[in-house]
């Protein structure tokens, strides 16, 4: 399947917001994001369910789905945000039109819960989106510089990224040297492993891994790795990328650390795997394109996005 890409976004372009997990605890951050888009010279549309509530979920799962439907089929929409992650993107997986995702690339954008629906577009529609900020999250209020930057810069400009540049100060920690190249994938560990044997996980020949956590504790960061493990995902991956762990540490006496289990398991592999990478539950998120081609550099510590993520 030939991986399609979206058009690059320009000033008066429509971007939607939709919320296909948790809706925020305060609802004034989506219209204060709405302001922020809008102050930058694009315009707003709010999808017609984000301030619905249905248990822990925001609205339905009908509703959600039918938020991202809409928004798709929308011609003038040309960006998708969504609001916030937190849980329940995965119940809509086998709800969503695949064939209409795939004849309207649109620039897609989130991370967390939302791994589940960019993955499941990867396999089942190959289009590109970005592993990125969130309206709700990143964009409601004083937004931090280096992450607005980043993400800016890879939805406007339609030509080759380059290296990811790193916050100032901030350190990547090589695991595995060596250089690797391939398409990306993966995101929220806990999203992208829960999808493993469905119709929604993309085949990991030649890719190169994504993940990032957060609330999990190191034994079940291990029970991943291990899942990818006896999968046999790690024999087809051609590197590792290993953003935050953020609130994964055991307060547990004889606990191992995130980083001594990443080192058990993805220090063994024949790629290379750089660790602390400036993406996931951070304050610096750099922004990556779920489906495009990345080079990670495992003696230097860089990672390069190799081609452009708009047309």
């Amino acid at each position: 399947m030939n991986i399609l890409k979206p058009k690059a976004l320009k000033q008066g372009d429509t971007i939607g917001l939709i919320c296909p997990a948790t809706a925020p605890e305060d609802l004034s951050r989506i219209e204060k994001s709405a302001i922020y888009f809008s102050r930058l010279g694009y315009k707003v549309l709010i999808g017609k369910n984000v301030f619905k509530s249905y248990g822990y979920l925001a609205g339905s799962d009908k509703e959600r789905k039918d938020d991202i439907a809409s928004m798709f089929a929308n011609k003038k929409v040309k960006a998708i945000i969504c609001i916030r992650g937190g849980y329940g993107s995965g119940r809509l997986l086998d709800m969503l039109p695949y064939d209409l995702i795939r004849k309207n690339p649109k620039i897609f954008v989130g991370f967390s819960d939302i791994t589940s629906l960019q993955t499941a577009f990867l396999a089942q529609s190959g289009i590109i989106s970005i592993a990125g900020p969130m309206a709700a999250v990143d964009f409601h209020s004083t937004s931090d510089p280096y992450t607005e930057e980043n993400f800016w810069r890879m939805i406007t400009e339609p030509k080759p990224f380059g290296i990811v540049p790193l916050p100032s100060g901030h350190k990547v920690n090589i695991l595995k040297k060596g250089t690797g190249e391939g398409v990306l994938f993966g995101g929220n560990f806990a999203n992208f492993v829960s999808l493993l044997g469905t119709p929604y996980f993309p085949k990991p020949d030649n890719k190169i891994l994504l993940i990032e956590d957060v609330d999990e504790k190191p034994h079940r960061i291990d029970r991943m790795l291990n899942q990818l493990k006896l999968a046999g995902v790690f024999e087809k991956i051609y590197g590792v990328i290993a953003g935050q762990f953020t609130d994964c540490e055991s307060t547990s006496k004889n606990a191992f650390t995130v980083e001594e289990v990443l080192e058990q398991y993805l220090g063994k592999l024949k790629v290379p795997v750089i660790t602390n990478f400036p993406h996931g539950h951070t304050k610096h998120i750099a922004s990556l394109p779920i489906g495009g081609k990345v080079r990670v550099n495992g003696n230097k510590g860089t990672v390069e996005i190799l081609e452009a993520v708009v047309r």
